[in-house]
């Protein structure tokens, strides 16, 4: 169940995005789901680093590469900025965006009011998604996260629901319209096996293990549903690797968030021990793929699937995102945050790799929006909560968080997020450009109307 914190409703983890613009404010809605000719790039690949502003890039590169090192995600040529602001029901903007309408602003080209998936901000109607229209025309599509497949991010692209806290059946209380007895097109989960993309790994087993209440599938899970729409279900790396392209492909490697990789004490009041992260958590089970193998395994099965019969010369579109950076800053966790900034850059670090290979790639890594973070002087004595680490260059640093009262979340914060790419159209992120722009620039870079 979805739980709100200040203005802006998010998803508390088990264990718990990316914009190239156009110049355009506000691209057109699409009015249809189909045609358009052959784009510059045969594939998109859009890494999305959930709440990872400035300043957690800056405290992830300082821990493990030094502020004199790089990133994967600094070696990109082409850089921008882009503001992430949401709205409300009138339109008027809301100057900080939740992750359900920063996801919506690049899957469709509008904004959208917060906790909204994909629908319209005053009449809560459906708009066409970047995979929708991929799919159409004959891309394969994917789609990876380390959250839930049903969570906000993943599902802007797959689902269309009034809040984003109605994962599966069993979860519709804020969707009476959304259900099929109301109308609709059912929860998060049954909605994105039906919009059927080739690949779409990540956590979220509870909400496919919910049982269907309306429709062909009454009485049903929703993973039933889905391995009767032919999705091969994979639990584990070795599960995983062992997936062939012939039918797409499900991974459920969690009952909701995955397990983050990194551990260590919590911010605190008055700062803690200078300390180090550990970097292997217990909570994590064995067999567990990381968002870098997840995201190679994606791109392989997506490359064939892109070869099949009836799809000569397309490629694929391909969203891939580290969500609990979000997650973690949320609980003022840097060591989690860092752990999964870092592996989020392994997994920019495989897309970079492919599009060497296949350099008809366009590539975009960026963020939905900042978070609570601030790096600060090491003798600072801030009011908020904060942790001093011990990093691999041997320097120490200290991370505050301070948007929040004691025992409650830290906060999103309404910055401009960097935006960097390379491939095909990379030039079109440079500048400062709205939220929204994406959507058009994945079209044009695909040739999709």
């Amino acid at each position: 169940m979805r739980r709100a914190y200040g203005r802006l409703p998010w998803r508390r983890g088990a264990v718990l995005g990316s914009v190239l613009l156009v110049l355009a404010t506000t691209p057109a809605a699409p009015t249809a789901t189909g045609g358009g000719g052959p784009g510059p790039a045969q594939s998109v690949i859009l890494l999305i680093g959930d709440g990872m502003g400035d300043a957690e890039i800056t405290a992830a590169r300082n821990y493990s590469v030094g502020a004199a090192g790089r990133l994967a995600m600094d070696t990109l040529e082409s850089e921008g900025r882009r503001t992430t602001f949401s709205v409300d029901e009138r339109g008027r903007p809301v100057y900080v965006t939740d992750s359900a309408a920063g996801a919506t602003a690049w899957a469709t080209g509008r904004r959208t009011v917060n906790g909204r998936v994909s629908k319209t901000h005053d009449t809560d109607r459906p708009m066409p998604t970047l995979l929708e229209l991929a799919r159409d025309r004959g891309y394969a599509t994917g789609s990876v996260t380390t959250a839930s497949v049903a969570d906000a991010t993943p599902a802007a692209l797959t689902a269309h629901v009034t809040d984003r806290s109605c994962k599966g059946p069993a979860d519709m209380a804020a969707c009476p319209a959304d259900t099929r007895a109301g109308g609709g097109a059912g929860s998060i989960a049954e909605q994105t096996v039906a919009a059927r993309p080739d690949v779409l790994l990540g956590g979220g087993a509870g909400h496919f293990a919910q049982t269907v209440t309306d429709g062909p599938f009454r009485g049903r899970t929703v993973l039933e549903q889905a391995r009767a729409a032919g999705y091969q279900v994979v639990r584990d790396r070795a599960q995983l690797a062992a997936a062939r392209p012939g039918r797409p492909v499900l991974g459920l490697f969690a009952p909701d968030y995955v397990p983050v990789e990194w551990t260590g004490a919590p911010a605190a009041r008055g700062g803690t021990t200078p300390q180090r992260c550990a970097v292997h958590n217990p909570a994590r089970p064995a067999g567990t793929p990381d968002l870098a193998e997840s995201t190679r395994a994606a791109l392989e099965l997506l490359t064939a699937r892109a070869g099949r019969p009836g799809a000569p010369g397309r490629g694929f579109f391909l969203q891939v995102e580290g969500a609990s950076i979000d997650d973690r800053a949320h609980e003022a966790d840097p060591c989690g945050q860092l752990g999964e900034t870092v592996a989020f850059d392994r997994a920019v670090a495989s897309a970079l790799a492919y599009a060497e290979r296949h350099p008809r790639t366009l590539v975009i890594v960026t963020a939905d929006h900042g978070h609570a973070t601030q790096v600060l002087p090491d003798d600072a004595r801030p009011a908020g909560l904060s942790s001093t680490l011990v990093t691999d260059e041997g320097g120490r640093m200290r991370l505050g968080y301070g948007t929040a009262l004691p025992g409650e979340p830290q906060e999103h914060t309404g910055v401009p997020v960097p935006v960097a790419a390379r491939g095909p159209l990379a030039h079109r992120v440079r500048g400062v450009q709205e939220n929204t722009s994406l959507f058009g620039t994945v079209r044009a870079a695909l040739g999709l109307r």
